[in-house]
């Protein structure tokens, strides 16, 4: 495993108690860094802080991404706890099952753009005022190949990944001369729990779009997402990063 270099920093991951965002708390820990995980799943959370602590120092705190209160009162936690936030890993996300454009309900499309596009708004407006104190600051949203290409049957979480696309370039652009980072990461399907609110069908329809022809490993995930989160990424700012097995044309 190659070395990262994140000795001293602060690492945020939402939707850090599973998934990708577990293996990304995973890898900054034996990178150095000091761990903060935010995630609705209260249970969930303590249960990787008892496994992660082991590694270094991580704090929980349990917040709903899309309630402004929730992630202010999550920060000042952080920060209590750590002194600074360095880096934000937007993971946290939903798939709200799939369905044609005109069967979904629309509470289940607001609720898929509410947490995969609104939570990702709320925790860089409560973040990056104090990284702007700092003179530093990278920020990581993990999109999705779907929000490049628009995937059938998953047309909310489509637009929310697509959404999410242009908040990173639109950020990244606000900050590029500030010390402060924001690339998205674009990765075909990782075969993670999320799969348990997916159709068969659709699980089999996204790897057969991948050359490789298999899903993504949530670890390879937390390689290109930790670079992203380092200092050597230094001239990468508001672009979008593929880890699709060869599935991305653009």
């Amino acid at each position: 495993m190659n070395q990262i270099d994140l000795a001293g920093r602060t690492v945020v991951i939402t939707g850090g108690a599973r998934g990708i965002g577990y293996a990304v708390a995973q890898r900054a820990l034996a990178s150095g860094a000091e761990v903060a995980l935010w995630d609705i799943d209260a249970e969930r959370l303590e249960r990787a802080r008892g496994e992660l602590a082991k590694a270094g120092k991580v704090s929980v705190a349990v917040v709903e991404l899309t309630e402004e209160a929730s992630v202010e009162k999550a920060t000042q936690q952080t920060l209590e706890a750590h002194r600074k936030i360095d880096v934000l890993i937007n993971c946290a996300g939903i798939t709200g099952g799939n369905g044609t454009t005109w069967e979904l309900a629309p509470d289940v499309w607001r609720r898929v753009i509410d947490v995969n596009l609104i939570g990702p708004y709320l925790t860089c407006r409560a973040v990056v005022p104090h990284m702007l104190k700092e003179g530093y600051g990278r920020i990581v949203n993990i999109a999705s190949v779907a929000g490049k290409e628009g995937n059938p049957n998953a047309s909310h979480y489509s637009a929310s990944k697509a959404g999410l696309i242009g908040l990173t370039k639109s950020l990244g652009k606000e900050l590029a001369t500030r010390g402060i980072l924001v690339n998205a990461v674009t990765p075909a399907a990782a075969k993670t729990e999320i799969f348990d609110s997916m159709a068969q069908q659709h699980i089999d329809y996204m790897l057969s779009k991948i050359p490789m022809n298999r899903f993504l490993l949530p670890e390879e995930a937390a390689s290109l997402i930790l670079w992203l989160s380092s200092e050597d990424c230094a001239f990468s700012t508001a672009s979008v990063f593929d880890l699709s097995g060869g599935r991305a044309t653009y």
